[in-house]
């Protein structure tokens, strides 16, 4: 399906959720109450931000830390990546694995140095969902495979970019760039002031990922960056982190599918809710 016959059949399902909500399904329809969070809408029954267990910066820093091979081989997994685990390890101990393509490795190193990045800016406390320290970490986490990386789309010399291939299928299109990327910029500044309006911390870190996903703001590594930033803003405000499994790619996959094809990240963000690291120590 082309991007415009999406968009006509998100609109079609936003209309019928309005006129024939659904009683049965906890994710469909309006028979929960819904809210909008700048780009995206969610229904705040339907997640239970009580799966993200309280720790202190200093525990969650721990327990990060110690799984970090796992965490950067989830991540890189989820985008394609063939290395296995004993693999990223290996690779991240500084020794170089054969047989691997070196696009393979960058990514992973690439990872590795974003959420080192974040660590350090959240054990110096200067960690903050902002635009800057989201920058810094696509400038880490994607300058071996964005056309652009370290700003918006539209802010430098290329324009364009911004769509998605669904798992299932066809494409969508990110938000639009405007002159000089204003217009994503401005969307950014939207979802900031739309999250500081929650007073849960855990909400605000994953509804930033799921809209920060759905808007596209970079040419490439979108879901790691939210992914880094969501996780800072968790450890931040003294909750556990999340860790997308490898296993879990399925789900994954469906959940993204549907915040594409209707602006809608409850699925999304209440199966984060349910990706909580086990505690290591």
């Amino acid at each position: 399906m082309t991007s415009s016959e999406f968009a006509a059949r998100a609109a079609a399902n936003r209309a019928r959720h309005r006129t024939a909500p659904s009683t049965r399904d906890p994710f469909g329809g309006d028979s929960l109450r819904q809210l909008r969070t700048w780009r995206i809408t969610w229904r705040p029954g339907a997640v239970d931000f009580d799966l993200i267990r309280p720790s202190t910066v200093e525990r969650a820093l721990f327990r990060l830390e110690k799984s970090l091979p796992e965490l950067v081989w989830n991540a890189a997994a989820l985008e394609g990546n063939t290395f296995t685990l004993p693999q990223v390890q290996t690779l991240l101990d500084g020794v170089t694995v054969g047989g691997k393509r070196i696009e393979e490795a960058e990514q992973i190193l690439a990872l590795s140095e974003g959420m080192g990045l974040m660590i350090r800016a959240v054990r110096d406390r200067s960690f903050s969902l902002n635009k800057e320290m989201s920058d810094r970490v696509h400038g880490a986490v994607a300058k071996h495979e964005a056309i652009e990386s370290g700003s918006f789309r539209g802010e430098g010399a290329v324009n364009g970019g911004g769509s998605v291939r669904l798992a299932a299928g066809g494409t969508v299109d990110g938000d639009p760039t405007g002159p000089g990327g204003e217009q994503l910029q401005a969307d950014y500044s939207n979802l900031l002031a739309a999250l500081g309006s929650l007073d849960d911390q855990r909400a605000r870190a994953l509804l930033y990922f799921a809209s920060a996903t759905r808007s596209q703001f970079y040419f490439d590594g979108n879901k790691r960056t939210a992914r880094i930033m969501m996780t800072g803003a968790l450890i931040r405000s003294g909750f556990e982190p999340v860790n997308i499994p490898f296993a879990r790619q399925e789900e994954f996959n469906v959940a993204l599918d549907e915040l594409f094809r209707t602006d809608d990240g409850t699925r999304l963000v209440a199966f984060l809710t349910t990706c909580t690291m086990l505690d290591v120590d």
